[in-house]
């Protein structure tokens, strides 16, 4: 399993391979949140779902994220109103900013076991300047039924315990959550409402077959009329022109020792989830355990330990000097899919295959979403996202020295506080 605090704590769900020839309405590939929600959902509506997963479930993102309930996409409601028009923008914008509801809905209505936490989620402010856009945000988000408040420079450094923001939004939709446990949870819901997952079963080919698809493994195959590809920042080659469309960023976080009480007291009391804007974010919660979790930006490469991330540690002691000789236990880094234009995007390259992907940071409560919207495409529902041809980015080869310069470039820029 991957080296995330979340992996300590939660046991493996006991999956075999996938072996021999099997037979389902629906192949869905990847057990992250994506491929689950679609699974659920379509399971307790009745239909025949086989999931595939190369590792195991929340092996990626889904698994090893901040646990960040973030309501909402990167644009602002009124964008994405002009970028979809009026009508579909309006169910979209609401859908979108509304997509904590069903987490937790879905936590409560499968008693999942993951410190799921409504305490809301802050954007804070690093520059001055960014407080105007925040208070037109606000405004927009109250506009379609989103409770969001601006907080003054002394409410956020009550509720952050640092004095370094201007200012910030607390949008109290959002909360916190285990996102591995929340990810298995989702897995055992699938199951119990009929859904056969296989893990160590990675694809290696998709064939026409008939009217319907043949998905091989390197042990087994299923037959079914319907794939649904979830594989995000982890897409491989089995559909290459999907994985060449999206930016696979890597992001990390540390983990503390839970915090002295003093501590727990002054640096987010009630548990907000806060994320930094600017360019280069950081972005922090503490959890059930009274551990304070750090993420931001990362090397673009496998790293794990709290020391391979010292950047994130430092922040924290900029943040909070007191917290000098704090010990941090972990760390660990993994893969988020960032698509150029900040929406997820959805390809139906073929008939009866589906695919999603690209949620820029925004995954537990929007993959979540997608996931159930797949569903209902399926079975012939609304289409939140229109479908969209894949588009390969030119020079995708180079993304890793892309990810290098804009970094630089945001980091300079945030410095001059834009």
């Amino acid at each position: 399993m991957n080296p995330s605090l979340y992996a300590r704590k939660e046991a493996s769900l006991g999956l075999v391979s996938l072996t021999g020839e099997a037979r389902a309405q629906i192949v869905v590939i990847g057990a992250g949140l994506t491929g689950l929600s679609a699974a659920l959902h379509l399971s307790e509506a009745g239909h025949d779902v086989v999931v595939l997963d190369a590792q195991e479930p929340g092996w990626g993102a889904s698994g090893r994220n901040g646990g960040q309930i973030n309501p909402g996409l990167k644009t602002t409601p009124e964008q994405v109103l002009r970028d979809f028009g009026p009508e579909r923008g309006a169910v979209l914008a609401q859908r979108a900013w509304a997509a904590p509801d069903l987490v937790f809905d879905l936590v409560a209505r499968h008693d999942i076991a993951c410190d799921a936490l409504r305490s809301g989620t802050i954007r804070a402010a690093t520059a001055e300047g960014q407080m105007a856009p925040l208070e037109t945000l606000a405004r927009q988000c109250v506009a379609i039924g989103n409770p969001a408040e601006i907080l003054t420079k002394g409410a956020i450094t009550a509720r952050s315990g640092t004095s370094l923001y201007h200012g910030g939004m607390l949008d109290r939709r959002g909360g916190q959550l285990d996102p591995l446990a929340y990810t298995r949870g989702l897995a055992r819901a699938a199951m119990k409402a009929g859904a056969r997952l296989h893990d160590r079963s990675a694809v290696t080919s998709l064939r026409r077959s008939g009217e319907g698809w043949r998905v091989i493994t390197s042990n087994g195959s299923v037959r079914a009329q319907q794939v649904i590809l979830a594989t995000n920042a982890y897409s491989g080659p089995l559909l290459d022109t999907l994985r060449r469309s999206i930016v696979p960023v890597y992001s990390a976080i540390v983990a503390s020792a839970p915090l002295p009480l003093s501590l727990r007291e002054r640096i987010l009391p009630q548990r907000e989830s806060l994320y930094e804007l600017g360019e280069i974010t950081t972005y922090y919660r503490v959890d059930a355990e009274g551990r304070l979790l750090m993420g931001g930006r990362s090397a673009s490469r496998d790293l794990e330990g709290a020391k391979a991330f010292p950047y994130l540690m430092a922040r924290a002691r900029r943040l909070w000097p007191e917290l000098q000789k704090l010990e941090w236990e972990t760390g660990w880094n993994g893969q988020l899919a960032l698509t150029l234009d900040h929406y997820p995007h959805l390809h139906r390259p073929e008939p009866g295959l589906l695919a999603c992907l690209g949620y820029n940071g925004r995954g537990v409560a929007m993959a979540t979403l997608m996931g159930q919207n797949l569903a209902e495409m399926v079975q012939g529902g609304a289409v939140l996202f229109p479908e969209r041809p894949i588009k390969p980015i030119p020079l995708h080869f180079a993304w890793k020295a892309g990810v290098v310069a804009g970094i630089m470039k945001g980091r300079i820029k945030d410095r001059l506080g834009f």
